[in-house]
């Protein structure tokens, strides 16, 4: 969890560091709240007064209510071997049994030593795991061991007369009050911690006798290598030590953090409300006590040097694993991880019929219509990963486990030839590739464009639609890419002819270990993230508001898959011991990183921000505990890497657009150069067939549909500074030309009496021409001629509607009066630009391209439509306001032909709008400029009128409402009516 320093006090051997996600709560069958509320009114106040070892009192709360004193314990180490500490008759036994077990060893056969303490160590191991177990389990679920105490009376005082047992009791007494000198008295302690300290006297005993018993197994079987040189036999010391070192560290870490209270497993009997500061170790790795805290096994084993010694290490390991499964983690769940309670709210009035619908009672897209699916989060009813979730009803798990039987049987059934190994790792490389790098520019497009969503939005399927596709398809790369790595490292591997020679069986061991690591490790993945965050939801789904737990696995780490969930990849490679499988393991850890780092970090950066961690639990306990020498030296190594990477990420930033301009910057300097200095180069050279043709006697003026008032709003959009809100002080009548997409534009146009028949106008963006005098792009099929029947093809006169009218003593575009041509002409349909932007229209001389008149430049635009301003109906409903605003841009897509284009919302399109697929796709691009919806042009022909289309944009808007979001009103708040 990201905030996990301040927790209540939590109980077991294993820390409770699930205790975090509800506050304790009382036993099933204490009924005193207020004994909770004074116990942590006490723990509280005494926080206050210093630490433990100045005076600082714990208080507890029996199942019952009552609060008492905790006394300061010890642990069993310092109890038994620390000569300050006063000794009892159960620490003298219990040494005794230790001495005996040391003295057994040394009696014993030679040949008996390692099958004798094999059934030792095995006894006291099921003790533990079994014995304690057991008794812990009989008192989480019935109270069974403080039940039997009550019922024995063995804390009964004698002087009661209900003690049948005085002298056991005297023995008790003398027992825990020699142990506990202050705040302990037998007779006033609750039954609950008086039962807790027999107990802990039990698991001293079973605790100690467990590692003596190992330690002496492991001297029983210990031996050198015949084969071992000087050199490895040091190394094979140095990190046996190292290891032992560190499970020593681990235990003492964890026992100060979490005192004898949790290490006894004292939460079964009683409870201690208090905040602990959850540091060191427990900051490190998951259930330390238990994974890391059994470093010193394998450590002992290497010092031995026997595969005796670690085969039950691992066993014993895997028997504490099992202990945590079946008794601490259900007491954990039972205790801390109870649900919440029910919340009760005050039933309404009206009945379901007297209430309005949600269409009635909120106005917007999304209330327009009645069965639209949420988007906050998918449902997670069915899932996909596990055994258990395969369902042969869903067509991705056939084909999943199809394609497997196919690799897997393709595998084991081909000899391991060179053809066979060279398809098999060509196969691992392929799907790896895809599963990194395809999958990743997947997830990065749907990041930053959501292009995945919105393709199936196109199409007219819904987010849902296109998150169940994008499950099946990352489901399928992910298992074929680990079922071809396996089956490439199955083809290249040989079974040893000899387990015992060299390193062959610890190479397996290793191997199944860091593949039993990477298996664990995405299990706590998906336990933590679930099948949404197991299939980057956030990535599709809005994560609405934007909070960031790490809780699990990554309570301890950023990115467990960077390196452990990776393992079993390099294990794989240590049991191969193949170059080929070598070099599968290091593609795939690298091209992993990189996905990390150029997918995931960017997106969650963009996503979560500052609330990113920077550090790992296990860096920052790693920080922490090196010494301050080295832990200053790294600070300052690490601002010089951070000062230096930020100095190269600035330096890439600035010379980027230089470096991406090349030669081209070059060019246009030297062309801004000279054109700094016109007069001293520039040449001027008219061409023949201009002369005698001056421009002056030339013009162009256009007319055409312009658009809503919205254009001029949008000038003042508030993203400009003061100043450039205000409305535009104007000194003549010219207004800004701003036309309707689609709608035809007409062009009037003048000539002198002796221009070209073969005179053309063409329709131009702006920003295609450097140059006034002469265009150099072609148009396309943009452009009409002033004269019909000049030109071989009829299609340059379509347009033409006045053609060469003699204009007699009119005023010329100079200001002479005389004789001259007019004509007017209109560009539609194909001859127009079905996209916005800035155009102009150029009067072009004698078939060729030089210029001979401009018109004013103007622009295309299609206004956004803006649902605050949109008016509703008596229902309420926007639906209408959409299908008003839809209709003349249809009609315009449609080139306001009567044959197919509406007349009313309800009139179908005609049938060339199926059968010619551009009219749909102008549609989809107006729809997407108008309402920020892309559509694919089967959506419109399918939908048939603009009624249906209207539907579609409101239930498509609805569907991406997440990514609609107003930045300037901040995450999570509609920008609009029901988005």
């Amino acid at each position: 969890m990201a905030d996990f320093e301040s927790r209540p006090a939590v109980a077991g051997n294993e820390l409770r560091e699930r205790a975090s996600q509800a506050p304790p709560t009382t036993h099933p069958r204490d009924s005193s709240q207020d004994a909770r509320a004074k116990m942590l009114e006490l723990n509280a106040a005494d926080d206050t007064e210093g630490d433990y070892h100045k005076g600082k009192r714990t208080y507890g709360r029996t199942p019952d209510g009552v609060v008492f004193t905790v006394p300061q314990t010890h642990d069993m180490v310092s109890q038994l071997l620390s000569p300050r500490q006063s000794k009892n008759k159960s620490d003298i036994a219990v040494l005794l049994i230790l001495a005996t077990m040391v003295l057994t060893l040394y009696w014993l056969p030679s040949k008996l030593r390692i099958p004798a303490f094999a059934v030792i160590f095995m006894f006291w191991r099921a003790s533990y795991n079994a014995g304690i177990g057991y008794l812990l389990q009989i008192q989480s679920n019935d109270r069974r061991l403080v039940t039997w105490a009550r019922k024995s009376k063995i804390f009964e005082h004698p002087s009661t007369g209900k003690n049948p047992h005085p002298k056991l009791y005297a023995l008790l007494k003398s027992e825990m009050e020699t142990k506990i000198p202050k705040d302990y008295n037998f007779d006033e302690a609750p039954i609950e911690y008086n039962t807790w300290l027999v107990f802990r006297r039990f698991v001293d005993l079973i605790l100690m006798c467990d590692f003596v018993s190992y330690c002496l197994f492991a001297l029983a079987c210990a031996t050198r290598p015949a084969e071992e040189g000087v050199a490895m036999a040091i190394a094979r010391w140095t990190a046996g030590i190292i290891l032992f070192l560190f499970n020593l560290w681990v235990k003492l870490d964890a026992h100060r953090v979490v005192k004898d209270y949790a290490w006894y497993w004292g939460d079964f009997f009683y409870l201690v409300d208090q905040d602990l500061t959850f540091d060191g170790v427990f900051e490190m790795a998951p259930h330390p006590m238990y994974s890391v805290g059994y470093a010193g096994y394998y450590g002992i084993s290497l010092m031995a040097a026997s595969y005796k010694v670690l085969f039950i290490s691992i066993l014993a390991h895997a028997a504490q694993f099992a202990f945590l499964t079946f008794v601490e983690n259900p007491h954990i769940e039972k205790t801390y991880n109870t649900p919440p309670p029910r919340k009760r709210h005050a039933v309404d009035a009206q009945t379901h019929e007297e209430r309005p619908s949600s269409s009635q009672s909120n106005q917007g897209f999304a209330d327009s219509y009645p069965s639209i699916e949420s988007v906050t989060q998918p449902s997670q009813i069915h899932k996909i990963i596990g055994i258990q979730n395969v369902d042969f009803h869903r067509l991705i798990d056939i084909v999943v486990v199809l394609f497997q039987l196919y690799l897997f049987s393709f595998a084991v059934m081909t000899p391991s030839t060179r053809l066979y190994q060279t398809f098999f790792v060509a196969n691992a490389v392929i799907w790896r590739l895809w599963y990194s790098v395809g999958i990743g520019y997947i997830l990065d497009r749907q990041s930053n464009k959501k292009s995945w969503t919105r393709h199936f939005i196109k199409y007219g399927d819904s987010s849902a639609e296109a998150w169940r596709q994008w499950k099946s398809l990352y489901h399928l790369s992910m298992t074929l890419c680990h079922t071809s790595f396996l089956c490439a490292a199955w083809k290249m591997y040989a079974l040893p002819p000899n387990w015992e020679y060299g390193m062959a069986l610890l190479r397996h061991i290793i191997g199944a270990a860091m593949a039993a690591l990477q298996l664990w490790t995405i299990i706590s993945i998906y336990e933590s993230l679930g099948e949404f965050g197991w299939f980057f939801g956030d990535f599709f789904f809005d994560q609405s508001p934007s909070k960031l737990t790490y809780s699990g696995i990554y309570r301890f780490l950023n990115n467990p898959e960077r390196i452990l969930g990776l393992a079993g990849v390099w294990g794989i490679a240590i049991i191969t011991w193949s170059k080929t499988v070598f070099f599968l393991a290091l593609l795939s850890h690298s091209l992993t990183l990189a996905f990390i780092q150029l997918v995931e970090r960017p997106h969650m950066q963009k996503l979560y921000g500052q609330s990113l961690r920077q550090k790992s639990g296990l860096s920052k306990s790693i920080d922490r505990s090196l010494p301050s020498p080295i832990r200053q030296w790294r600070g300052g190594v690490d601002r010089v890497l951070g000062e230096a990477v930020e100095f190269v990420e600035e330096l890439l930033d600035s010379a980027r657009p230089k470096l991406a301009a090349g030669v081209g910057t070059f060019v246009k300097d030297s062309t801004a150069l000279f054109r700094s200095y016109p007069a001293r180069i520039s040449i001027t050279r008219l061409a023949e067939d201009l002369a005698g043709f001056d421009p002056k006697d030339y013009s162009i003026k256009i007319e055409g549909t312009p658009v809503s008032g919205m254009v001029e709003k949008d000038k003042s959009s508030g993203r400009e500074s003061e100043m450039a809100r205000a409305p535009a002080l104007r000194t003549s009548e010219f207004r800004t030309l701003t036309y309707e997409y689609g709608a035809p534009i007409k062009v009037r146009w003048t000539a002198p009496l002796n221009h070209s028949k073969k005179d053309w106008v063409g329709l131009y963006m702006v920003a295609d021409n450097a140059s006034r005098d002469v265009t150099r792009v072609a148009s396309n099929g943009r452009w009409v001629a002033t004269n019909p029947n000049v030109y071989d093809s009829a299609r340059p006169a379509e347009g033409i509607l006045v053609s060469d009218k003699l204009i007699v003593g009119g005023e010329r575009p100079d200001g002479d009066i005389s004789d001259y041509f007019s004509g007017e002409m209109v560009f539609s349909g194909d001859k127009i630009w079905w996209t916005t932007g800035v155009f102009e229209f150029r009067y072009h001389h004698d078939g060729k391209h030089n210029v001979m008149a401009i018109s004013l430049p103007f622009e295309i635009r299609i206004p956004r439509f803006d649902e605050e301003d949109a008016e509703v109906d008596a229902n309420g409903l926007i639906r209408p306001a959409v299908e008003t605003t839809l209709l003349p841009v249809v009609q315009n897509c449609f080139d306001r032909d009567p044959e197919i284009a509406p007349s009313n919302v309800d009139e179908s399109f005609g049938s060339l709008v199926e059968r010619d697929g551009k009219y749909a796709k102008r549609v989809v691009f107006a729809v997407h400029q108008m309402f920020g919806i892309e559509l694919a042009a089967e959506v419109v022909q399918a939908d048939g009128n603009v009624k249906n289309l209207a539907w579609r944009i409101c239930n498509a808007k609805k569907v991406l409402q997440p990514y609609s979001m107003s930045p300037s009103k901040g995450r999570g708040t509609p920008t609009g009516h029901g988005f």
